[in-house]
Formats: C-alpha cells, structure tokens, sequence
C-alpha cells in the first residue's frame, strides 16, 4: 500500500476542508462587518469570486486577500444589485398576498402565471451573481444575461435549483455544520455549472463568428 500517496490525498482533503471553513466563516464574518443589510451581498459577491478562481483552477491564491479586495471593490455595486433583487422579491410577496386572499374566482387562475414568474425569477438568481463576478457588466446587462443563460441552460438550471434545496434541507438537520459550511456550498454548487454554461456559450458564440 502506497502509505505517501495516501497521505498526500489525505492532507490534500484537510487542506480544503479548512479552505472551505475559513470561506465560510470570512462570508458570515464580513456579512456582520456590514450590519447583514449592507454586508450581505458584497461578502456573497466576494465568496462567489474566490469559488469561481477554484473553478478556473487559481487554488492557490490567498482567499483572504482575494475575499477583501472583491469586497470593498464592490461593495456598492453589488448592494445596488442587491436592492434591486429584494425590491423585486417584495413585488412578488405582495402579488402572492394579494392572489391569497382575493376572494374572486379570477384571482385565482393568477397562482399559475405567478408561480411560472417566480419560478423563472428563482432560476435567475443562481446566474445572477455568477454572472457579476464572471463578466464586467452593468446590472441591467447582469440581471438581462442571466435570463438569457438561464433559457440556453435548462438542464443546469434544473440542476443547480434541485441541488441547492438539497444542500438546504440536509444542512436544516444540521444548523451547527452552517457556521463552517453552508454559503461556501452552495457557491461551489452554484459556480460549477455556471461556469461550464459561460464556456459553452461562448464556444456557441465563436462558432457563430466563424460562420459569417
């Protein structure tokens, strides 16, 4: 038996298991650094960029220089980005409270075209902020392509969306594993499959040049 090699394979396992931690806990440390209101989606932001540098194969980076840098650099972007999600998130709870209690037949043939509208808004949201540390947009041109990704990748879509509630309903069971693994997950989760749909759309997008 190979004793090195599974060593090696053995320190590597730790070595990310105290990556992931320490991600982890920078995402909540600087969520609470902004009063949560404002600390939120920067640190999301800067936990989903240090994900997409794994992804790209850049793990031997500092995450904490990586995480800070993103964070200040973005930090009113992404809570403007931020703002606009929850506003249109409270649009959606007040049409969902009105479609509730409308006591008119009508309102009730809402429930479908409000449940496919959110549906669509909740696949948008695991583009949204890959697609903002990815590429350097605006936010209209964020929240606009990550409709049009989320279109061209149903089956990712799909994926990421069963996959997600699956990392939240084992992680319910287990709340104290959340203060070291729970956004850190998730944005591996989310950030692997995005990254394969910008790559296979920019390959689309070559060939298409190619052809005219």
């Amino acid at each position: 038996m190979d004793t090195s090699g599974f060593l090696g394979s053995f320190n590597k396992l730790l070595e990310w298991i105290s990556r992931l931690a320490f991600l982890n806990l920078l995402w909540i440390s600087f969520s609470l650094l902004g009063l949560i209101i404002f600390g939120f989606f920067p640190a999301t932001v800067a936990m989903f960029a240090v994900a997409r540098k794994w992804m790209l194969g850049n793990d031997e980076m500092s995450i904490f220089k990586t995480f800070w840098t993103v964070y200040k650099r973005e930090f009113l972007k992404s809570n403007l980005l931020g703002a606009i999600i929850v506003v249109i998130g409270l649009i959606l709870y007040i049409d969902l409270q009105f479609v509730k209690h409308a006591e008119n037949s009508f309102a009730s043939i809402l429930y479908i075209p409000f449940f496919i509208i959110t549906l669509i808004f909740i696949s948008m949201l695991f583009y949204i902020i890959p697609i903002f540390v990815h590429y350097d947009m605006k936010l209209i041109q964020v929240l606009k392509n990550s409709f049009f990704v989320m279109i061209m990748n149903p089956l990712s879509t799909f994926y990421m969306l069963i996959g997600s509630f699956g990392i939240l309903f084992v992680l319910s069971y287990a709340p104290p594993i959340c203060l070291l693994y729970s956004g850190n997950l998730l944005a591996l989760f989310i950030m692997k499959p995005a990254v394969n749909a910008f790559e296979k759309i920019n390959q689309k997008s070559q060939l298409f040049i190619q052809e005219q």
